[in-house]
């Protein structure tokens, strides 16, 4: 298995995603302060630096681990941006807007990733040929795993399973008593998403979104 790894390969998947996991969870804590709750400013998060945001675990080793085994998912997270909801001046409404702007970051990185990489495959004729082609390709690469990364961590944290953003929309939807029970699955919620891993059904899921829009995005 090792034996076929591409060491490029794996620098140029790593880096959009670190950036891609940076820029998700910035854009939490930036819309948290817009929203009354400084709590990531003061904590030093609201920043580009991909080091303040790092997760061991989740950032570098799980995402290494999926590619290994050859998962058609690859993606990645960050350590949450600290967020104290109590602060905002309009719990519902900042819950909703917070929770909602990682993943539009993310979707936003797609599109803009996908419109470069189209322009790549379009001047391909210009490029090709000349002395910078290895630079070229491994800028080609990594706009096509930015892509992917970007739709896979959007559509993912959309899952309605706590603590997973979709969950937080899902439940400033809900009355206030279903609200209260819905949120006591999230002791339940990493357990959920391992099952769901482990049996091929979060692959399914993500793919029959991802696919669509994929194609679309990369001009297939």
């Amino acid at each position: 298995m090792f034996d076929n790894l591409n060491l490029n390969q794996i620098v140029v998947m790593i880096v959009p995603l670190l950036f891609s996991v940076t820029i998700h969870e910035v854009a939490h804590g930036y819309v948290a302060l817009r929203m009354g709750d400084n709590t990531a400013r003061l904590a030093g998060r609201l920043t580009l630096n991909p080091i303040k945001h790092l997760d061991f675990f989740g950032s570098l080793i799980l995402p290494l681990i999926l590619k290994l085994t050859g998962s058609p998912v690859i993606f990645g997270y960050a350590k949450p941006v600290p967020v104290n909801f109590s602060n905002f001046r309009d719990i519902r409404k900042g819950t909703i807007y917070v929770a909602s702007a990682g993943v539009l970051a993310n979707f936003i990185l797609a599109i803009l990733s996908g419109a470069l990489f189209q322009t790549l495959v379009h001047f391909q004729w210009v490029w090709y040929p000349s002395i910078f082609k290895p630079l070229i390709m491994d800028l080609y690469h990594m706009l096509f795993y930015s892509v992917v990364i970007n739709l896979v961590l959007g559509i993912f944290n959309l899952i309605p399973i706590p603590p997973l953003d979709g969950s937080k929309i899902l439940a400033m939807c809900l009355p206030p008593a279903l609200r209260v029970q819905f949120v006591r699955i999230e002791r339940f919620g990493m357990i959920i998403i391992i099952f769901l891993l482990l049996t091929n059904l979060l692959d399914r899921l993500i793919s029959f979104f991802l696919t669509p829009m994929f194609n679309i995005l990369l001009g297939k």
